[in-house]
C-alpha cells in the first residue's frame, strides 16, 4: 500500500461473521496536506471530532454518504478522487504515466 492510499475493513473476523468485508481507501490526507489544513480544521468544516478525521484516514472508521460529501466539498473535488473502493494508483505513478516530472 502506498502512503497516499488508505483501506479500512470492518468486521473483527469475517469468517465468523458471515459479512463480506469491502475495504474503502480514501486519500484525505494527501487532500489536507496539500490544502495545508489540520486534521482539527477539516474537522471542524465538516462538523465531526477531529478524532474521526484520524480513524477515516487510519482506515479505522468508514465515511457515511453524507461525511464523505462534505469532506470532498471542503476540498472542491469530486467525492471520488478521495474516496474508492478500489486502491488508488501511487501518485508517483500516475504522475510518471502522465509524462510529468516529479
Amino acid at each position: 500500500m502506498t502512503s497516499d492510499a488508505f483501506c479500512c475493513v470492518f468486521a473483527t473476523n469475517p469468517v465468523d461473521s458471515g459479512v463480506f468485508v469491502r475495504a474503502m481507501h480514501n486519500r484525505i490526507a494527501v487532500f489536507r496536506a496539500e490544502y495545508r489544513l489540520s486534521r482539527r480544521q477539516l474537522a471542524e468544516a465538516v462538523d465531526v471530532n477531529p478524532q474521526t478525521i484520524g480513524y477515516l484516514e487510519r482506515g479505522d472508521y468508514k465515511p457515511s454518504l453524507e461525511l464523505a460529501l462534505k469532506v470532498a466539498a471542503v476540498f472542491g473535488v469530486p467525492v471520488e478522487l478521495i474516496f474508492s473502493l478500489t486502491p488508488f494508483e501511487a501518485i508517483g505513478t500516475s504522475l510518471r504515466r502522465t509524462g510529468v516530472e516529479q
